[in-house]
Order: C-alpha cells, then sequence, then structure tokens
C-alpha cells in the first residue's frame, strides 16, 4: 500500500471507531442543522479533527479541504480555495461522515471518505464503512481494493439488468422537476433503482459491482473525490451526464461500468436538454405524466 494512503487508512480507521462508538447512543447527540435537509454532528466534527490531526501530523505541508471545516492550510501556509485545489501539490479531500442523516436515524449505510489531490488530480482515495467494517481503497495505476481483495465494476452490459444507485438533490429543491425528468427513463429502462442516501459509498459500491452504475446532481468535491478514483481504478468510468470529466465539480456526478455509463448517458442527455429548453423558454418544467397503457419494452 501506498505510505500516504497507508496514513490515511489509519486516520480513517481512527475516525470509524469514534463513529462506531457514537452509534451505540445517536439520540443524546447534538445535532445541527447546517441548511435545509442538511445536518451536522458533533460525532462529524470530532471524526473530522482525528482526521486532519493524523494527516498533518505526518504530512504537514499538505492542505486540507473539508466538509465541516472547509479549507485549512499546510502548515505555515494558504488555506485552498475549491477553486484553487488544482494549483496545489497536496490536498486532502475530507468527508469525515458521509450520510449524517442515515447515521442520525440509525440507518446502517454512512461512511469516512478520504482523498489525496495532487496538482488537480486525485491520486490516493479510501471509503469505509464502519459498521460493515469495509475498506475500499485505491492508488492511481495500482487498482482498486476491498479489504486487500482487488474489486472490478460489474460486467454487466444491459440497461435492463442493470441496478442503478442514485440520490436526490436535496440541498437545491429547485432542480428536483429536472432530476425526476431524468429519473423516470432510467426506472423505465434499468431493472432497479435504489437512493440508500451517501454517495461516497454509493460510488465504492459502484466500484465494487454492487451497483452497475450511479448518477446523482448537486453534490460537493469531499463526496467524490475518493469514490471516483475507486471507480475508475476498478475499470468504471466516471464523467458528467455528457460524458466529461466534470464530475469533481459535482453539478453531474455519472458513474458505473463502460456499457451501462454509455447507456446512461443517452437517457440523460435527452431529458437534460429537455429541461433546458424549457428553462429557456422560461416555462415550469414539472414531473411527466405517468403513461396509460402497459411499458413498453427495453
Amino acid at each position: 500500500m501506498h505510505p500516504m494512503l497507508n496514513v490515511a487508512v489509519r486516520a480513517a480507521r481512527q475516525a470509524g471507531r469514534l463513529i462506531n462508538r457514537a452509534s451505540v447512543d445517536v439520540e443524546t447527540m447534538q445535532v445541527t442543522r447546517k441548511e435545509r435537509n442538511d445536518f451536522v454532528t458533533e460525532v462529524d466534527r470530532a471524526s473530522e479533527e482525528a482526521i486532519i490531526e493524523t494527516l498533518q501530523s505526518a504530512y504537514p505541508s499538505h492542505a486540507i479541504l473539508a466538509e465541516e471545516s472547509g479549507h485549512r492550510p499546510a502548515k505555515g501556509g494558504k488555506a485552498p480555495r475549491a477553486e484553487e485545489l488544482t494549483q496545489h501539490d497536496h490536498v486532502w479531500i475530507i468527508d469525515p461522515l458521509d450520510g449524517t442523516t442515515n447515521f442520525i436515524h440509525g440507518l446502517p449505510h454512512y461512511c469516512v471518505s478520504i482523498a489525496l489531490m495532487e496538482r488537480g488530480v486525485v491520486t490516493q482515495g479510501l471509503v469505509y464503512d464502519p459498521i460493515r467494517n469495509e475498506l475500499f481503497t485505491a492508488s492511481r495505476g495500482r487498482g482498486a481494493f476491498l479489504n486487500d481483495r482487488r474489486i472490478r465494476v460489474s460486467r454487466r452490459t444491459k440497461l435492463d439488468e442493470s441496478l442503478i444507485g442514485t440520490g436526490f438533490p436535496f440541498r437545491m429543491i429547485s432542480q428536483v422537476d429536472d432530476y425526476l425528468r431524468m429519473l423516470r427513463p432510467v426506472m423505465e429502462k434499468a431493472a432497479g433503482v435504489r437512493r440508500a442516501g451517501a454517495a461516497a459509498l454509493d460510488l465504492a459500491y459502484t466500484a465494487a459491482g454492487r451497483f452497475d452504475a450511479f448518477f446523482e446532481m448537486g453534490l460537493k468535491p469531499w463526496d467524490v473525490a475518493a469514490g471516483s478514483l475507486l471507480v475508475t481504478e476498478a475499470g468504471g468510468l466516471m464523467g458528467d451526464f455528457d460524458g466529461n470529466s466534470r464530475h469533481l465539480e459535482g453539478e453531474q456526478v455519472l458513474a458505473g461500468a463502460p456499457k451501462v455509463f454509455s447507456a446512461m448517458i443517452a437517457l440523460l442527455n435527452p431529458a437534460q436538454r429537455e429541461s433546458a429548453s424549457a428553462a429557456r423558454e422560461g416555462g415550469t418544467i414539472s414531473a411527466p405524466r405517468p403513461r396509460l397503457g402497459p411499458r413498453s419494452k427495453p
């Protein structure tokens, strides 16, 4: 294992122990609402501090971009703004508890996500599920692993045999109608659609072949960075809904096995164009009406 990834693993496991201890008595935990549908707990903050302390103790010259505390400079340096990430030699991108709402409600689907970006390229990444003790890791050019076992994306090639993961644009309610316009054709064509509520873990599941593809709108770099490396190192593709490599910007994230990825673009693109056209015309985009009669075969 790469030395930098090894340090990140140590940090993630330490955070995982904090999360597991706190999960025993969630009801007494202090919960703060950051914005609508977005929460932070004292465990998010404690987990993040533990991770940052471990990483910067080992690599004091590395900067930090973390969900709860934002941008932190390298010791003695300048804090990286999101738009400046590609200009820094080393930036750790951290989500200390992805799936906080699940955690608060005792739903066991959440994780720790840590990635290292070097001059705009994600070179190390991990996603750790402390409940199941599943550690997904990847180093650029060295493959992706689950608990030291090599993983690959799904071998499926047909959308009607594929299970698709997704996430709702909960931070941007204005995009719900656009999302529903995209979701409908996916539901019509795919074998199934699941919304689990932790994008980083969903991307790890895509890398391991548990999901055949995943798509979501309105994510942040810390939701995507580690999972994107897992997917590509497992033989999958990452991009936006046009297939372009802008997924780290988070507005649109699509991941999947190569042929399923291509099939998803073919579904999402027309719906995206329709939404954009209606927006230009100043019309209201509403969820499509259900069709009458039997569903056509894919």
